[in-house]
């Protein structure tokens, strides 16, 4: 079989592969034929082709006696592929640190103090290749996320990707017995009462205890720069649900309204275990808020977050309350709830202004938080 060294001028960027088709193009050469020239299964060609099986000096020696050219091109054919992967490689990977709140993370402890960031970051989240980080974690945010959007913030990526990872450790590492949702649906009269509690020592550890009686893991993850989520609802497995708050704002009236949002998801909208509803993160990372279905969903936990926090029976007296601290307190004490919450509810409809009685609502310490 004669040599066509001058027929085709590879392009190093691509795989060996692309090179080995256009030959077998050219000559009308079957994948079946090449194959049982070859002395390998057709899968194997496949992969070969594909990217998947570099080109050794027993595999270069065959494809020099079948597609012509000689054994030292097709092993440099691959040489200079691997050169150009690794570059690219080293591109990806410096532009992947960048949007990696590195730094913080170390500070947090999220990741060890190594010598190679790259691969620090890869084995926190549990992944081989930055290629597969992105083919991860962009796949996740396009097509699974849902947002209640804030046009205030944006959020990127990396750092959203951080913090719901560091979630996703915590959540595991809690025992739960399996999902049941009408066991936390029934529960949530339950952690209601929690939000009279004034200290997160108290109340958190009870409040985990709850959930995971139904399946439902609670994770209290710090907030970090670049990721401006307040809340998050997930299922780790479809057995085990978990719950991710950041306290962002250490108000109770936030946090108490964030978790009756996202565990409204999780009772209205569990049908699709892969969606992850993420609170406080705007659009620019990739989802559009102009989706009816992602609108509607988020509504549908808002109404549900409200109604349980002030069932309906008191809506009317709600927007009729004197605004003073007095009838707010006295209101708190017959809905069952603290008086932040109240106040949080009479700024949500606009009764009142933001900045109005906030020195009423109870503020939390970042440290009773995080270090339980």
């Amino acid at each position: 079989m004669s040599n066509k060294t001058t027929t085709f001028q590879p392009d190093w960027i691509s795989c060996p592969g692309s090179t080995i088709a256009d030959i077998l193009e050219e000559r009308n050469m079957t994948i079946s034929s090449f194959a049982q020239g070859m002395d390998i299964s057709i899968d194997s060609i496949n992969n070969l082709i594909d990217g998947k099986v570099s080109i050794d000096q027993r595999m270069a020696s065959k494809l020099a006696k079948i597609l012509g050219s000689s054994e030292q091109f097709w092993l440099k054919r691959q040489q200079n592929y691997d050169i150009s992967v690794a570059k690219l490689e080293k591109i990806d990977e410096d532009r992947w640190l960048r949007d990696i709140p590195l730094k913080e993370i170390k500070q947090l402890g999220w990741i060890q103090n190594e010598y190679n960031d790259v691969k620090a970051c890869l084995n926190f989240f549990g992944i081989t290749t930055v290629k597969d980080w992105y083919a991860k974690y962009e796949e996740e945010v396009t097509e699974h996320v849902v947002f209640r959007t804030s046009p205030t913030f944006k959020s990127q990526l990396g750092a959203l990707a951080c913090w719901l990872r560091k979630g996703e450790q915590i959540g595991s590492d809690i025992k739960c017995k399996p999902w049941n949702i009408s066991l936390f649906e029934s529960s949530l009269k339950e952690i209601r009462q929690l939000t009279k509690e004034k200290d997160p020592k108290k109340f958190i550890p009870k409040l985990r205890a709850i959930c995971a009686e139904a399946g439902v893991a609670i994770a209290m993850v710090p907030p970090i720069k670049g990721c401006r989520a307040s809340g998050a609802a997930k299922f780790i497995t479809p057995d085990k649900a978990l719950l991710i708050f950041s306290f962002r704002y250490l108000s109770d009236d936030h946090f108490w309204f964030s978790f009756f949002h996202e565990a409204g998801h999780l009772i209205l909208h569990s049908d699709n275990k892969n969606d992850i509803f993420l609170e406080g993160v705007a659009s620019e990372i990739g989802m559009s808020e102009n989706n009816y279905r992602i609108n509607q969903m988020e509504e549908e936990a808002n109404s549900f977050a409200g109604e349980t926090l002030i069932p309906h029976q008191y809506q009317n007296k709600l927007f009729s309350l004197q605004k003073n601290k007095r009838s707010i307190i006295s209101f708190a004490l017959e809905v069952g709830v603290s008086a932040g919450i109240i106040i949080g509810q009479l700024q949500h409809y606009g009764i009142i202004k933001r900045n109005y009685l906030n020195d009423y609502k109870r503020r939390y310490n970042r440290d009773d938080i995080f270090g339980i």
